[in-house]
């Protein structure tokens, strides 16, 4: 197993590469978490207003995979996460589906434990310990830097939860050895990352990375394994819904609800419940065909209003 620890904070496919493996190989990245350590256990709201964003979600690689050439698909089996003890969720001004409504900053850290597969997020609120990278991808064909932070056709910061151990992730291949690179761990989250963080962790990942010649893709694809979104979607929901023209204001309709729906039933800030959906609800679209509203859903676990325990 080869092990990468060097970190670039812009895909850039003139970036040399840190470890050249054989396809089918094995190989173990450390992965710092998105503020790029600028935030830990020990940190307070003012670190996050004086983040330098120059730093942020920084991704270990690239690894150059043997023979990978353009037109080719890299597949990449996630073999297991293992996060320290902590991570933390922000609130950052001007970043967030709903930017423009929390203009203020907002930490919280919680204690995370891998081994009793739970996030404390709260006194009152366990999440469930479902770690996967944010930020997982290969060089653009494009060259010159590209942002880190929105993703593309070749990967990159796509926030996809199922991205778990045992998903397997098929990128398309831009340049000559696929150059890979994986960053912004997540201990858990909701999908849409509606605060515009998760539970950012630091983390090691282990990943088999291989190659796929009888597959062409112009995006990335992945396959979940049977079984496993019943696994981790055992309990009851209270489901709000956005209903609008447009697709992200019926998204932000959705999750307004979902806030207030969160903030009625169990109390706390407005802030405490964005960051709430952020890291534990699921947007889902409902339909975009009844011309000329469409349907966006926030899936609310029960889970959320239980006692502390």
């Amino acid at each position: 197993m080869g092990s990468v620890h060097s970190t670039h904070t812009v895909w850039d496919n003139s970036i040399a590469s840190v470890l050249e493996v054989e396809p089918g190989a094995t190989v173990e990245l450390e992965v710092t978490d998105a503020s790029g350590g600028q935030l830990d256990r020990d940190s307070g709201v003012e670190d996050v207003a004086a983040l330098d964003f120059t730093r942020v979600n920084p991704v270990t690689g690239p690894v150059f995979v043997k023979g990978a050439r353009p037109g080719d698909v890299l597949e990449v089996e996630i073999l297991s996460l293992r996060p320290r003890d902590w991570g933390w969720t922000a609130i950052i001004p001007g970043f967030g589906l709903l930017a423009d409504e929390f203009p203020e900053p907002w930490l919280r850290i919680s204690s995370v434990d891998a081994g009793a597969g739970r996030v404390v997020f709260l006194d009152d609120v366990e999440l469930p310990f479902e770690p996967f990278p944010g930020t997982i991808g290969v060089a653009p064909a494009e060259p010159g830097e590209h942002s880190i932070v929105p993703p593309s056709r070749w990967g990159g910061n796509m926030d996809i939860k199922h991205l778990r151990v045992g998903t397997r992730l098929l990128l398309p291949v831009g340049v000559e050895g696929a150059l890979f690179s994986v960053g912004d761990t997540h201990a858990a989250m909701g999908d849409g990352e509606v605060c515009g963080t998760a539970v950012e962790a630091p983390m090691d990942i282990a990943v088999r990375l291989d190659l796929r010649r009888d597959l062409a893709l112009d995006a990335p694809q992945y396959v979940v394994a049977p079984g496993e979104l019943a696994r981790t979607e055992p309990g009851g929901y209270h489901v709000c819904t956005g209903i609008a023209p447009d697709l992200m204001e019926a998204t932000r309709e959705a999750t307004r609800a979902a806030i207030a729906h969160i903030v009625e039933r169990r109390g706390g800030s407005v802030q405490e419940a964005y960051a709430l959906v952020s890291v534990a609800c699921d947007l889902r679209i409902h339909e975009v065909v009844d011309v000329p509203n469409w349907v966006v859903g926030c899936f609310v676990p029960d889970a959320l209003f239980q006692e502390a325990r």
